[in-house]
C-alpha cells in the first residue's frame, strides 16, 4: 500500500512543474494562461492568485468536461492551452495535473512549492474580497496545524 507521498512522488516524474516565479513572469509576459487552485473553496476564499479560477480537486474530472453542473467552461475548452495547477505546497496539483494529462490536457502544469512557494517568493496575493494580502498574513496562514492525533501511529 502507498501513502500520500509515496503516490506523489511515483507520478512526478510524468508531471511538468514550473516554479512560483515561472508563473509570475508568464502572467508580467501576458502569456494566455489558465491558473486553476484545487484547493478548497475556504482554502481560495483566504489567499489567491489574482484571476485564478477555484476548482476544488474534488469536481476536476467533471469541471474539465462538458455537460455537467461543475463544467467549468474555461478549463473544459483549455485542452490545448497552458493550464497551471496550484494548491497548497504542490502535491495535490501533481496528482491532478495526472488526472488532467489522461484526459486529454496537453499542456498542463503542476505548480511547485503551490501556494506556500508563491507566498515564500513574496508574489502578489487577494483574498476574497480582492484586497491584497501580505507575506506575513500568508505566512502566518501557512504554518502547519497538524494535531497530535493526525501523527502517525508510534
Amino acid at each position: 500500500m502507498k501513502n500520500y507521498r509515496q503516490l506523489v512522488e511515483e507520478i512526478l516524474p510524468g508531471i511538468n512543474e514550473l516554479f512560483p516565479w515561472d508563473v509570475s513572469e508568464k502572467l508580467d509576459d501576458k502569456e494566455a494562461l489558465l491558473i486553476i487552485d484545487i484547493r478548497e473553496p475556504y482554502e481560495y476564499d483566504r489567499l489567491r492568485i489574482h484571476n485564478s479560477i477555484n476548482v476544488p480537486r474534488g469536481i476536476l474530472e467533471s469541471a474539465c468536461d462538458y455537460g455537467y453542473e461543475e463544467t467549468v467552461p474555461e478549463l473544459a475548452a483549455a485542452r490545448d492551452q497552458q493550464v497551471v495547477l496550484v494548491c497548497r505546497s504542490g502535491n495535490r496539483s501533481v496528482l491532478a495535473a495526472k488526472v488532467m494529462q489522461e484526459m486529454g490536457y496537453t499542456k498542463v502544469y503542476s505548480m511547485k512549492t503551490g501556494m506556500a512557494g508563491w507566498n515564500d517568493y513574496e508574489l502578489p496575493m487577494i483574498n476574497n474580497n480582492s484586497q491584497a494580502v501580505s507575506t506575513d498574513e500568508g505566512d502566518e496562514y501557512f504554518v502547519s496545524r497538524v494535531r497530535p492525533d493526525q501523527m502517525p501511529p508510534k
